[in-house]
Parts: C-alpha cells; structure tokens; sequence
C-alpha cells in the first residue's frame, strides 16, 4: 500500500483561454498529486474545447456542468478545490459559493472589481475558514524575485520613492479593447484589470500598504472619438466577415487561430459573445492612458503610468533609497509587426516571436560608488518570465517549496492589490485623492 496521498480533486469555472494553463498543470504537469475532475461554464462548447485538449494530451476528460449547477457539481464530483478564471465581475459569485461549501479556492486575478464583492469573499473566507489564493504568477518571475531579495536585503535603504512605467504595445494593449474587459463594469478597467498585478507586486517588495491614492486618466487611443481623431477609426463592429477589416493592423483574425476560433468563434453562437470586437468601435468604457500617485504606509510613495497603445511593450521601474537606487528595464519586445494578426507572439506559436527583441537591465547604484550591473536570468518569453510554471508547481506540485520570499498570496493580499486600482478609479470619477480605508478598511478582516 502506497502512503502518498490521494490526489487533490480539482474543478474549474470559466473555461476561456486563460483555464488552459491551469489544466495542463493539474491534468498533466502534476498528475500525481492533482485530478481535474470537473469543468463549469456558461458555454458548452469551450467546456467540449477544453476536454478535447485532455484528449489531444491524452487526458480523459472532466466532466462538465453548465455554471448553474456549480453547486450541485461540487458535490457530485467530490471536488476538493475550486479554480476561478471566469469573466472578473463574477469571481466573487464562485469563490463564495466555493468557500460557504467548504472548498478551498484558487483564483485568477483580479480577485474581483469593486470593493463590496471584495468584502463578501473576505467574509466568506473568515466565516468558513477555507483559504483563497490569488494567483499573482509575476511574484514567482526570477526577476522580480531579484528584486525583492535585493529590497529585502537593505540594497537601496530604506525606500522613499518607487517610479513605476508599464507600457503595453498595440497587441496586447488593444486586446483589451476586444475583449469583455473593454467594459468597466466586467474588469474594472486596466487599473483593477492589469494593474493589479503591478500594484501587488509593489506591496510584496516595499512589505508595505497603499493609504492613499490619486488618479488621472482617460481613453485616449482606443475608442470611435479617439480612433477617428488620430485616423485609425474603420466603420465595423467585429473583424468576423467585415471586409472593412482587411488589413487593419488592429483587428483580430479568429478564424486564422485554430484554438481561437475553437473557444470564441464556434461557441459564440451559444452565447452572443465576440473575442474581436473592433478596438475603435463604440462601447468602451475603461480607459488607456492612466497616472497614479500613491502614498504607502511606510511613507513611500509611488508614480505609476500605464500605457496601452506603445510601439513597444515591457517596464522600467525605479526605486530610491536612503542608500542608493535600484533600476530595471524590462523589453519584452522592441516593436510590433503589422503581420502579428493582432496577438501577441506567445499566441501565435512562435511565428511572430521570432521577429521580436528584448532585454533586461539591473543596475544597483550605491552612493559614492560606480553603478553594479545585477546578474539576472536572460529573457523568458513564455509563460510570463517562465512565471507560470513555477506557481503552477507551488500550487500543485507533490511538495510545497520552501517560500522564504512569501510569494503565495491570499484573499487579504488580493484585497490588498485591489485597494489601489479601487482608489485609483474613485479618484478618476471624484477628481481628488481618495483614501483607501474609506473604500475598505482591511483593520477589519
């Protein structure tokens, strides 16, 4: 008789192409200590998509339930742990359900956009005592872990400033303007949607909270007023049989991706949904062009910009110290092709990403002393750094790493994250800063 441990039971809700890095680690990567037993979506036909990719990695497939019977599904198939990737305005709906049903929870983030729901799943966590993990892969990037053991170690002294730019290039800045997430209401604008990821990142390396926030921002690119000001604007709704679509750089071509066209263009017939919604056309509702000033607990403060429209994508960010400044650049790639078909190159198999440049620079510049160039690992382009395999494998592999840098993050860091991008879009609707207790005073959870 074995003494290992019976695999983990597994089921995931939302079974876009986000679920599919999730379902190969609990399908395959890590077999031995997981079981992907179950699939929940409003769309059969991605939930037929996702197990006829089990089957292509010779996987059986899980079983599926529409989303309603979530509930009922739990029990049924003896899930032990729930996985969030559904649309962001709903995982509050699913990881409450999951813990007020006794089942731990893994979530995509944002951990949800507004702070009532966030409220609702820290109560659901205290009151069931189950554990929610947010799924923030950038900490497990070496590079970030560079960072923070850099940080930790007093490198820079104490921090009195962070400069933070993140640049999004005309692919992956303009899916968000296909997308469901080109609504506010659905994502919480890029601000909850994307910065998320880079407002936790500053609260893992300062070990630090957000107080106080202050925001401008507007949609200055994308949209029919913008599109047609700078004279990119085409007069169709969706690239799908429009001919106003041949060759606009910007439109998304699902038809030449078979795992797109597989998961959007042959179940939108099920529920009316459009993955290529045209970038200028009416409805979008977030915006493009954001700068945010944050005050931190320990005194620090942070400028922060996000840019969605740049001819190049990756980050530079900055921190000054009472001891000297730590800089990085990240370029992910130094341009973009007008062949890329509107996707990133990871998305197109490497046919694109060949043609792609990018680096990474580290430099640690002590007072009265010359600039130290860090040794950091070269560029990964998969898997966000090599990122995702590396959480996937704390998350689920045999034995838990050791985690002396506290990369795994719970619903307080989630909340934590969201405080930011919540007081950062108040701030964008009032005008003035906004302090983030008055949205969530997390003194209480």
């Amino acid at each position: 008789m074995s003494d290992r441990p019976a695999p983990r039971r597994y089921a995931i809700v939302g079974t876009g192409a986000r679920a599919e890095m999730y379902a190969r680690a609990l399908a395959v990567d890590h077999a031995d200590t997981s079981q992907l037993v179950a699939l929940a979506d409003v769309n059969p036909a991605r939930m037929g998509a996702h197990n006829r990719l089990l089957a292509e990695w010779g996987v059986p497939p899980a079983a599926t339930y529409p989303a309603a019977e979530f509930l009922s599904m739990l029990d049924k198939e003896r899930v032990d742990v729930v996985v969030v990737t559904t649309v962001d305005r709903t995982h509050d709906e699913y990881i409450v359900a999951a813990l007020d049903a006794g089942r731990d929870v893994v979530t995509e983030k944002p951990m949800t956009v507004d702070a009532p729901r966030c409220r609702r799943i820290l109560d659901a966590a205290r009151r069931s005592g189950r554990s929610v993990t947010v799924t923030f892969n950038y900490r497990y990037n070496p590079v970030h872990e560079k960072v923070r053991e850099l940080l930790a170690a007093g490198a820079v002294g104490e921090i009195g400033s962070v400069h933070f730019e993140w640049l999004l290039d005309t692919r992956h800045g303009a899916d968000y303007f296909r997308r469901w997430h080109r609504e506010k209401a659905n994502s919480g604008g890029l601000l909850v949607h994307k910065a998320t990821h880079h407002f936790d990142l500053i609260n893992w390396w300062l070990g630090a909270a957000p107080v106080e926030v202050y925001a401008a921002g507007r949609l200055f690119f994308y949209g029919p007023e913008a599109g047609a000001r700078h004279g990119y604007a085409r007069n169709y709704d969706r690239a799908h049989g429009a001919p106003e679509a041949d060759g606009d750089p910007f439109a998304l071509r699902l038809a030449d991706h078979p795992r797109l066209r597989e998961l959007y263009l042959d179940a939108e017939h099920l529920d009316g949904y459009h993955r290529d919604r045209n970038v200028f056309a009416p409805g979008v509702s977030i915006e493009d062009d954001m700068a945010v000033l944050v005050r931190y607990s320990t005194g620090a403060t942070m400028t922060y910009h996000l840019t969605a429209y740049a001819p190049w994508e990756g980050y530079r960010i900055a921190f000054n110290g009472s001891r000297g400044r730590l800089e990085l650049e990240v370029v992910e790639n130094d341009h973009v092709s007008p062949a890329s078909g509107g996707l990133k190159g990871a998305s197109l198999h490497g046919a694109e990403a060949a043609t792609e440049h990018g680096w990474i620079r580290m430099q640690l510049r002590p007072y009265w002393q010359p600039p130290v160039d860090v040794e950091i690992p070269g560029l990964v382009r998969e898997g966000h750094g090599g990122a995702d395999a590396r959480m996937t494998a704390a998350l689920f592999g045999a034995k838990p790493p050791d985690d002396p840098l506290g990369r795994g993050a719970t619903e307080r860091d989630g909340a934590m994250s969201l405080l930011t991008g919540l007081a950062a879009n108040a701030s964008l609707e009032r005008g003035q800063p906004v302090r983030v207790a008055e949205l969530l005073d997390l003194g209480e959870s």
